[in-house]
């Protein structure tokens, strides 16, 4: 009788490759799903801090009877430092159960050097999708060091704030407003509260604008942001300050536009504020800003509405539209958007 003897049989170099083939044809059909549920759930994270600051800004109307200003500014106090006015987000802390914060800090003085900011992260004040919420801010000198914030406020079309006549723009937020419920004309479900900015913005600052009418194209806004004599890579670091460049958005060009402007021969995408609001009182300068609203989510922004309700609005929405959501009290017929 023949016996036969078994023997193991190992992989192929062949069936080897293959198999390592199959494996990466599967990693790739499933890390886009994966990444994809990620964002679903970073963007739900995101609306969600947008509805809960809304819900805070209710809440201190219910107290204070009238919407918190941007910041609270004396215009006969001509000698000014850049940093001193708190705006929203530091006015609304008790609504959003940091009562023990808001009783720590002093809303009547500088946030400079309060020390009890200093590294301090608020998490719902961060959209989780931006990359940069995470990197804190050191001004140096011993001021806090600052976290960003994702969230503006907003300050209307374009215009802000005129420290001689005090007049502010027509938006839900500007210096010393005192805004009711009922100064919405046009309706709260068509008035926009807050929607999503960009950590680290580069924006120009404290110079012009060219013009004083409002910027109806990008090559337009372009000019206009040319002709900020500061440049600066700090947009929406400074969570506590109240001026529109670090706490709000205007809707002078549709969420997501790319305003080009040019510093040492490189391009980038930029705001624009002609003067910082407050800074050397009636000295100082009317305010026209452009600053645009911005998301890492593709394609769109997150808001919420005066009413409270949040949602998200396609970057390719019509200009007219978004400058009509904006507006508290112009009159605008706005149909879906």
């Amino acid at each position: 009788m023949i016996w036969r003897t078994a023997r193991n049989r190992g992989f192929t170099v062949i069936e080897l490759l293959v198999v390592i083939a199959i494996i990466a044809i599967l990693v790739a059909l499933i890390l886009p799903a994966v990444q994809q549920t990620r964002e679903v759930a970073r963007r739900t994270q995101c609306k969600n801090n947008l509805k809960q600051i809304a819900l805070a800004v209710h809440n201190y109307v219910d107290v204070a009877t009238v919407l918190p200003p941007s910041a609270c500014i004396n215009p006969a106090i001509t000698q000014t430092a850049n940093n001193g006015s708190w705006g929203v987000h530091g006015r609304i802390l008790p609504f959003l159960d940091r009562s023990n914060l808001y009783n720590a800090v002093d809303l009547t003085i500088a946030w400079d050097f309060q020390n009890v900011i200093d590294g301090l992260k608020i998490p719902i004040y961060a959209c989780p999708s931006d990359p940069k919420s995470d990197l804190a801010r050191n001004p140096g000198n011993g001021k806090a060091i600052l976290y960003p914030t994702n969230y503006g406020f907003n300050f209307g079309t374009w215009f802000v704030y005129d420290p001689v006549t005090e007049r502010g723009g027509n938006g839900a937020f500007f210096p010393n407003a005192k805004l009711r419920i009922a100064d919405f004309i046009d309706g709260t479900s068509n008035t926009l509260l807050i929607s999503e900015v960009k950590a680290w913005q580069h924006y120009r600052r404290n110079g012009g604008p060219s013009t004083k009418t409002v910027p109806n194209s990008l090559s337009e806004a372009e000019a206009i942001v040319a002709s900020g004599a500061q440049f600066k890579n700090t947009g929406h670091t400074e969570w506590p300050d109240g001026r529109v460049h670090h706490h709000g958005f205007t809707t002078t060009m549709t969420p997501n536009s790319f305003v080009a402007c040019n510093d040492s021969g490189t391009m980038y995408d930029c705001d624009f504020n002609s003067w910082q609001e407050g800074k050397f009182g009636i000295n100082g300068s009317p305010s026209y800003a452009i600053i645009t609203s911005r998301s890492f989510h593709f394609g769109m922004v997150n808001v919420a509405l005066v009413d409270g309700s949040a949602r998200s609005i396609n970057e390719n929405i019509d200009l007219s539209i978004w400058r009509a959501l904006g507006t508290r009290s112009s009159g605008e017929l706005i149909g879906e958007f």
